[in-house]
């Protein structure tokens, strides 16, 4: 497929290639900067949480229970973001659909950061009692929401807007900022554990959250000069944007959009395992100094990073689907030697492990599913497929996956077989729905077919 823009189009104006509209070159860093710095956010706040979870929200929110039921608790509170996400992710869609991507991006976002900020403010248990639990909940909850649409948006502004054989590298800095909000993140915690504990205890853990707001503020300068996809443009030039992009989902796009949420789950339980439930593991169960796990999350996030980018890269040039499955088959092998790693105690292996978690699981296949999700859908409702089916499959799995490996190892005593056990069949479920995903790379995002439908892909 040609790649290249017609030489009698203006370089300054929308033109096209291989059917789809292309954008003019200063709208596709500014929309590469957006879904980068806006991810950052949305990960960082998670992060955050997730590592404020693993180490003190048992402590300062559930304190009159025993350690293992508090961890419990800290982690259903955690989960409660991720049950809101589909709520989110099915108001923003409509949204997303008819008003643009640029207006949810910009909403969402100050949900995100105003969340997190409510919950650096929040008063503890030792303050008002049962009150600041549901407090922390009700905050957990407009973080999911707002989170709902996030990455899912920014991955289809930018699929949408990247020329035809960039897609892949451009959409996963989406992951590339979500790597770099993680690594803000456990920066932040290092910077907080500097203090004496008590300081920590009464104060130190507020900044972190309250620190949210610079990220806030950059990422809403940056957004709130964007422009709408060269795709989404066209749509409403020729009045094809829908009045019901859900309705038309399930009408027209259930079997991609069941693809899209088999294709998340697994993947998404393996990288909060990762990102959350490790770090309660390491902490708990192998009794590593707790000072060193945010240390390893930092590293394991940069190197995470830059694998996104270099999947997406890769998948530009072999395809979506071959480099998607691959990762996935590694996911598959990775759990049991990631535990044998991890219960050595050596901080040499475990920064190892780690590294590869994130590589793998954290960063590298989502990255790829950045381009490779929307390339899946229709032009008419693209954004609230993706956005559904990942946000549905995240109740299912990132949401949970640290609650149950949590549960597991309560249960069996502290072994961490089971939770290997979960993990292996989390990432088979992602093979056998890899396997039924059509290849979409350099598809003609202006077609109103999904790339699953018969007639497409046997074109």
């Amino acid at each position: 497929m040609d790649t290249t823009l017609d030489p009698t189009v203006n370089p300054q104006t929308p033109g096209r290639a291989g059917g789809t509209p292309q954008a003019d070159p200063s709208a596709v860093r500014r929309a590469a900067w957006a879904g980068l710095i806006g991810t950052t956010l949305e990960q960082y706040d998670f992060v955050i949480y997730g590592t404020a979870s693993a180490l003190i929200f048992n402590t300062l929110f559930f304190p009159n229970i025993s350690p293992a039921a508090g961890i419990l608790a800290s982690f259903s509170a955690y989960a409660v973001g991720f049950l809101a996400r589909p709520l989110g992710g099915l108001f923003f869609s409509r949204y997303g659909e008819r008003l643009g991507r640029k207006w949810v991006l910009v909403a969402t976002l100050m949900l995100m950061g105003g969340a997190t900020l409510g919950i650096g403010l929040l008063p503890t248990y030792s303050q008002v009692g049962l009150l600041a639990p549901a407090l922390l909940v009700a905050c957990r909850f407009f973080q999911g929401f707002g989170a709902g649409a996030e990455q899912s948006g920014g991955a289809t502004l930018l699929t949408e807007t990247a020329q035809i054989g960039r897609r892949g590298r451009l959409a996963a800095l989406v992951m590339t900022g979500a790597a770099l909000g993680t690594a803000l993140g456990a920066v932040a915690w290092i910077a907080a554990q500097l203090l004496p504990e008590e300081q920590l205890m009464s104060w130190g853990w507020r900044l972190v959250f309250i620190s949210s707001l610079l990220v806030t503020v950059a990422a809403f300068v940056i957004r709130r000069k964007l422009t709408e996809s060269p795709v989404f443009q066209e749509l409403k030039e020729q009045h094809q944007v829908p009045k019901t992009p859900v309705k038309e989902i399930f009408a027209n796009g259930k079997k991609p959009l069941f693809i899209v949420m088999f294709m998340t789950i697994g993947i998404s339980a393996q990288s909060y395992t990762y990102q959350v439930f490790m770090a309660s593991y390491l902490k708990n169960d192998v009794h590593v100094d707790p000072t060193f796990i945010p240390k390893v999350l930092l590293v394991g996030a940069i190197c995470g990073g830059i694998a996104a980018y270099g999947f997406g890269r890769l998948s530009d040039r072999v395809g979506r689907k071959p480099v998607y499955i691959s990762i996935v088959i590694a996911l598959i092998i990775l759990p049991v030697p990631t535990f044998l790693a991890l219960n050595t105690g050596s901080h040499l292996l475990i920064t190892m492990a780690m590294i590869v978690g994130f590589i793998l699981a954290c960063q590298g296949a989502v990255g790829v599913t950045m381009s490779y999700f929307p390339e899946i859908f229709g032009s008419r409702y693209r954004y609230a497929g993706v956005t559904l089916g990942r946000e549905f499959a995240s109740i299912f799995g990132g949401g949970v996956a640290p609650l149950i490996c949590a549960a597991l190892v309560t249960a069996f005593s502290g072994s961490w077989i089971p939770v290997a056990v979960y993990m292996i069949v989390m990432a088979v479920t992602v093979l056998i729905a890899s396997a039924m995903a059509p290849e979409t790379r350099d598809r003609d995002l202006t077609l109103a077919a999904n790339a699953t439908d018969r007639e497409v892909t046997a074109a």
